[in-house]
């Protein structure tokens, strides 16, 4: 029986307001009031995200927003910084999945992005990944989720930062994104017959996710991103090479005390079997996420890894999760799910 928060979803036609009504359907303290998109007003959610057939809910007109308790907005970057203070007028809580209030400052979005038509909201925003942000996830009622790409990032680094592995440190990351990273409007880089079989570079240097790599652990990354075929998932393996290299016992008290307590990260660091250190298609359809590390003495290096499925820890499912925080519901509650095994590409 659905609950008695209410939640909308505005941009629900695209991959992650898709993923964001499957989460909110099942999830107990959650009553889903509206999907917004423009493209498909009046028609069924269920002729767009053909697995939300059965949840009864056609989509409306952006400009017809009721008031609810929580609003999710899944809209392209730059909508919500034009839309935050219509949709404060009608929700308690705002959870923006875009890079609209990710970071900081103003001059981070000059940097990075286009520069930001409502700087005077940036303060209020609070970072999305529970890893790092949950005692201000609290109460709080303008989130911003976190990308993919700095979320698989983040959490496979963000170890070696408590510890303090990661000051001075020489760090390059190289991020493996399967296609729903690009939206449902992807372009014809995202089609099927380009992007099936490759391991393509698409942001080699300057990828807007630096910023909040940078921003949250403090430090200076070297990062390039590939577009490889699959569907769901983010791989990071970050090359770290610290002034004074830690040894394998370090490095699993580590990894231990930053994640002995969380509720949707497992350490896989060797072992036996095929899945021996972090695999996407192992978190497939779940907020989890998989970190890891190997330790190359011979080269003063450490190999830290991490997996995630894109559209749920690195989007959907991390917002949930944080708005589970910031609402005091148990913070797994809606986010139970198991992988599967054996699954195709992601």
């Amino acid at each position: 029986m659905a609950g008695t928060t209410t939640a909308s979803v505005v941009g629900a036609s695209g991959f992650a307001g898709g993923e964001l009504l499957r989460l909110l359907a099942g999830h107990p303290e959650f009553e889903v009031a509206q999907a917004t998109s423009r493209e498909y007003a009046n028609k069924t959610v269920g002729s767009v995200h053909p697995n939300l057939r059965d949840l009864g809910v056609r989509f409306t007109p952006p400009s017809d927003l009721e008031a609810v308790d929580v609003l999710f907005a899944a809209a392209p970057h730059g909508v919500a910084m034009d839309h935050l203070e219509e949709w404060r007028a009608v929700a308690d809580t705002v959870v923006d999945l875009s890079a609209d209030f990710r970071l900081d400052s103003e001059a981070q979005y000059e940097e990075w992005y286009d520069g930001h038509s409502a700087p005077e909201h940036i303060d209020d925003a609070v970072y999305a990944l529970p890893e790092l942000s949950r005692d201000d996830l609290y109460g709080a009622d303008l989130i911003a989720g976190g990308g993919c790409n700095a979320t698989a990032t983040i959490l496979g680094l963000l170890p070696l930062h408590e510890a303090g592995l990661l000051e001075d440190a020489h760090v390059v990351v190289d991020v493996k994104v399967g296609s729903s990273e690009g939206g449902a409007g992807g372009g014809p880089a995202s089609s099927h017959p380009e992007r099936s079989g490759v391991v393509r570079p698409y942001a080699p240097t300057g990828h807007r996710h630096e910023a909040e790599i940078e921003q949250e652990l403090g430090l200076s990354v070297s990062f390039t991103a590939h577009a490889v075929d699959m569907v769901r998932g983010a791989s990071a393996t970050c090359h770290v090479f610290p002034d004074e290299t830690p040894s394998t016992g370090d490095l699993w008290t580590a990894y231990r005390e930053t994640y002995e307590d969380e509720p949707f990260v497992d350490i896989v660091a060797g072992g036996g079997g095929v899945y021996r250190y972090p695999e996407p298609k192992a978190v497939a359809g779940t907020n989890g996420a998989e970190v890891g590390f190997e330790l190359d003495e011979d080269n003063d290096r450490v190999v830290a890894f991490s997996a995630i499925d894109n559209m749920m820890k690195g989007s959907a499912g991390q917002a949930v999760h944080a708005a589970n925080l910031a609402l005091g519901f148990g913070e797994t509650t809606g986010l139970d799910q198991l992988g599967l095994h054996p699954v195709g590409s992601p």
